[in-house]
C-alpha cells in the first residue's frame, strides 16, 4: 500500500535528517492514523516537492518524528487541465472538487454563472472558497498527489472567457454541441480548459461569449450528468486521451 501523505510548509530537516510533523498534520498522523516507528510516510508541500520518510517515533498526541531522505520535485503535468466549475447547489461543490482532485485536475475555477442558484457573497463566499480549497487539500493527500489543484477566487463570465482565449484547447460541455469530447483534437502540450455549467445550464449569452473566446460546445456522452459529476467524467476522459494517465 502506498505510504500516507502529510502536508508540510518546509523541508528543513535537522541533524541526521530528523524532522518533526506537528500541528493538525502531526495530530492526524499520531492520534488518527496511529503511525508507529518503521512505517513509511510521504511529506509534500502540495506544490510538487516531496520526501520519502520513515517514522522514528512520536511525542505526545500531535508530534510525529521521522527521518527525512532526499527531497524531490515532480515536474508540472503537461498538458495542464483546468475545469471551470459553475457553483452547484448544496454540498455538491465539494463533491466536484474532491473527485476532480482524485482524477488529477490541475486547477478548478469557481464560476458565478448566470443561472447559478448558489451565490458566493461576502463572508459566506469566503467560507465556501476556503471549504473548496480544504477539500482539494484533503483529497490530494488521500489520492497521494504531490501537486494539489489550484483554486483561485470566484470568476465572472468575462474572466472565464479570458481563460478560454488563452487556452490551447477550450470547450464547453453543453447539449447543443455536435462534437463529442471523445473525438476532439487535443494538444499534446499546453493548456486545456473545460467549462461545466450549473444545474440550469449555460445561458445563450454565455455560450456566445465563450464561443467568441474560442470555446465550442461539446457533448460528453448520451446521458445527462449532474454538474457535480460532469467535470470529473470529462477530466478523466481528457487525462486518458492526452496520455497523462499512462505516465
Amino acid at each position: 500500500m502506498t505510504a500516507p501523505v502529510f502536508v508540510v510548509d518546509h523541508f528543513d530537516a535537522g541533524d541526521g535528517g530528523r524532522y518533526v510533523v506537528d500541528g493538525a498534520e502531526g495530530r492526524h498522523a499520531v492520534s488518527v492514523k496511529r503511525l508507529r516507528p518503521g512505517e513509511d510516510v510521504i511529506l509534500t508541500d502540495g506544490a510538487g516537492r516531496w520526501a520519502d520518510c520513515t517514522v522514528t517515533g512520536t511525542e505526545g498526541k500531535d508530534r510525529l518524528i521521522v527521518h527525512m531522505s532526499t527531497v524531490s520535485e515532480d515536474p508540472a503535468p503537461d498538458p495542464r487541465v483546468t475545469v471551470v466549475q459553475a457553483l452547484p447547489k448544496g454540498d455538491r461543490g465539494e463533491v466536484a472538487v474532491e473527485t476532480m482532485t482524485e482524477v488529477g485536475v490541475d486547477a478548478i475555477v469557481p464560476w458565478a454563472a448566470a443561472r447559478c442558484v448558489t451565490q458566493w457573497k461576502g463572508e459566506r463566499g469566503a467560507k465556501a472558497l476556503a471549504k473548496w480549497r480544504n477539500t482539494a487539500r484533503e483529497a490530494g493527500k488521500q489520492s497521494r498527489r504531490t501537486r494539489f489543484p489550484e483554486i483561485p477566487g470566484l470568476h465572472t463570465g468575462k474572466e472565464v472567457a479570458a481563460l478560454l482565449a488563452d487556452a490551447d484547447f477550450a470547450a464547453v460541455l453543453h447539449e447543443s454541441g455536435e462534437d463529442p469530447l471523445a473525438a476532439a483534437e487535443l494538444p499534446s502540450t499546453g493548456t486545456i480548459v473545460l467549462v461545466v455549467g450549473p444545474e440550469g445550464g449555460v445561458s445563450p449569452e454565455e455560450l456566445a461569449l465563450f464561443a467568441t473566446a474560442g470555446a465550442r460546445p461539446h457533448v460528453l456522452g448520451p446521458t445527462v450528468l449532474r454538474t457535480s459529476t460532469a467535470g470529473t467524467a470529462a477530466a478523466a476522459l481528457l487525462l486518458g486521451r492526452t496520455g497523462r494517465w499512462s505516465s
